[in-house]
Parts: structure tokens; C-alpha cells; sequence
């Protein structure tokens, strides 16, 4: 059970074994609105495995369909719904999540983004035995991974699909004999979805704060209706939200140091580089404002 392209890797580690996938319903997307499947689906198809894609998997109906196939186990990676206890209970080995996080923190639905913009130097996968808590069940293997100062977010996301998929493949290798940790509940913290004000930069805040924020959500943070792909840490003296552009290179003040913007992206415009971005800009220094 998964939807998006974090979970092909785990889904390509064990598709010998898989007798069915259940993923999310098509979605439209663009600007035609068109319907797409997503990445899990696709991946299926190609690998000849039967899909199906509830648009609540807690109905009756598609449990006792998910039951017809016997399953011994269920594998859940960013799938998108919560299961119900009647469908934890179908599979006689139980359900295994592969969580994006080191529980017990950052339980929930964004742990990658979260784990970048608070600024922690170390995350990593977990695969748990799943109860009808959110990221509550007992914890069988981790794996940690490393972020760099300046990792963005599509490069953690992709050292974890790969961590996921080996950790997968090693927990259920050793399923009969891994002994089963509980959560620490009093260690757990939360990653909530992501919502749009999420992506307001502050400029009152550290240089630092703002540069995490810029990684974590890279290309949704947001400087009035400018979006800011990519920044680096200066030392140049500014006071907060103050600009100063030297050589095609764009500086911005915080509440504490400096940033240089990398990559920025205009309404209504594509994704630049600051010094193509600067050519064409016909704008002062009031940036943010003129938005």
C-alpha cells in the first residue's frame, strides 16, 4: 500500500511477493486538469501486479476485497490514508510501516520537511508493526541518514527512498526473529501536513531559520509572491529584509546574518538562477514589497 514515488523503491524491493497494490485514486493535475496515477500505480501496471485504488480504504467492501487476496502481510509506505483496525487485522503476520522519520520523532505526515526546517543534522527511516495510532506501533529496525547544512529536500527524500526500500527488505528478511521495541512516548514530536502559510519567510527571524525553511520546502517558501528555491548563508550586514545586490549577486538581511538568494522564481514567471533573474529584473530595492 503507497501512493507517491517515495514508495516505488520499497514496492520494486519485494514485488516477486506481492500479490496486489492498493494505492490512491487518479488525480487531476495541471492545468488541463487531467487525471494522473500516481508513481505507485504506474510502477504496478508495468510489473503486471493487480492495483487496486479505494477512495476510502476503511469501507467494508474493500476490506473484505483486500481479505479475498490472503495476504500474510501488509507493507504501508506513504500510502495517504489511515487503516482502520478491521484492516490491520486481515494479514496474519500484521502491517509494517516505513516511516521517513526516527521514531519516535517526528510522527505524521511530513517528517522529511519538518526534520530539515528544524535544522536537525540526523534522520532516517524506521519500520514499525502498525496499530490504529498514528506512527504508535512498535518499532522492528532503523536506519540513520545524515543531513548536510545545505541538503535540500529532493536529495534527503531521495537517500530515504533508497534507506527505505534496504530496510524493508532487511526487516522482512529477519521478521521471525527482529523483537519489537514500543515507542517512547514522552521522545515523540509531530510533523503536521504542511499548510500554505507554512512558506512565509520572516526575514525577522535567524538567517539561519530562513535557510532550513528555504531547504525543507524548496520552492514554497515565499518572499511576498516571490518563490525562493534556493539560498546560502553571507555575511554581509543588512538589517532585516534590507537588499543588496553586488555582481549579479543578491543579498538579503535577517534578524540575525545575512542570506544570498540562489534561485528565485517571479510571479508568473519560471524558476531562475539569481543572475538571469537579475538581468531581466527592472525592479529597486523594495523587492518583497513590489510583489
Amino acid at each position: 500500500m503507497g501512493t507517491p514515488d517515495f514508495a516505488v523503491p520499497a514496492l520494486d524491493a519485494i514485488k516477486s511477493n506481492v500479490v496486489a497494490v492498493v494505492t490512491q485514486p487518479d488525480r487531476p493535475k495541471g492545468r488541463g486538469h487531467k487525471l494522473q496515477p500516481p508513481p505507485v500505480k504506474i510502477f504496478a501496471l508495468e510489473n503486471n501486479l493487480p492495483v487496486l485504488q479505494p477512495v476510502k480504504v476503511r469501507a467494508p467492501e474493500v476490506i473484505a476485497q483486500i481479505a479475498d487476496f490472503k495476504p500474510d502481510l501488509i507493507v504501508v509506505v506513504a500510502f495517504g490514508q489511515i487503516l482502520p483496525q478491521a484492516l490491520l487485522d486481515v494479514p496474519r503476520l500484521g502491517c509494517i510501516n516505513v516511516h521517513a522519520s526516527l521514531l519516535p520523532r517526528y510522527r505524521g505526515a511530513a517528517p522529511i520537511e519538518w526534520a530539515i526546517i528544524n535544522g536537525e543534522k540526523v534522520t532516517g527511516v524506521t519500520t514499525m508493526l502498525m496499530n490504529a495510532g498514528l506512527d504508535t506501533g512498535d518499532m522492528l529496525l532503523k536506519r540513520e541518514v545524515p543531513i548536510g547544512d545545505d541538503m535540500i529536500l529532493p536529495e534527503l527524500r531521495e537517500q530515504l527512498m533508497t534507506a527505505g526500500a534496504e530496510l524493508l527488505t532487511k526487516t522482512l528478511d529477519k521478521l521471525e526473529t527482529i523483537q519489537p521495541v514500543k515507542q517512547d512516548d514522552s521522545l515523540s514530536t509531530y510533523a503536521p501536513l504542511l499548510k500554505k502559510d507554512t512558506g512565509l519567510i520572516d526575514w525577522s527571524k535567524p538567517a539561519r531559520e530562513i535557510h532550513n525553511l528555504v531547504r525543507g520546502l524548496y520552492g514554497s517558501a515565499r518572499a511576498g509572491n516571490f518563490k525562493i528555491w534556493r539560498t546560502r548563508l553571507a555575511d554581509v550586514d543588512l538589517a532585516p529584509t534590507q537588499i543588496k545586490i553586488v555582481n549579479q549577486k543578491l543579498f538579503v538581511g535577517t534578524g540575525d546574518g545575512s542570506l544570498e538568494i540562489l534561485e528565485i522564481q517571479a510571479p508568473n514567471s519560471k524558476r531562475l538562477n539569481t543572475g538571469d533573474f537579475l538581468r531581466g529584473y527592472k525592479g529597486g530595492d523594495d523587492l518583497w514589497t513590489n510583489a
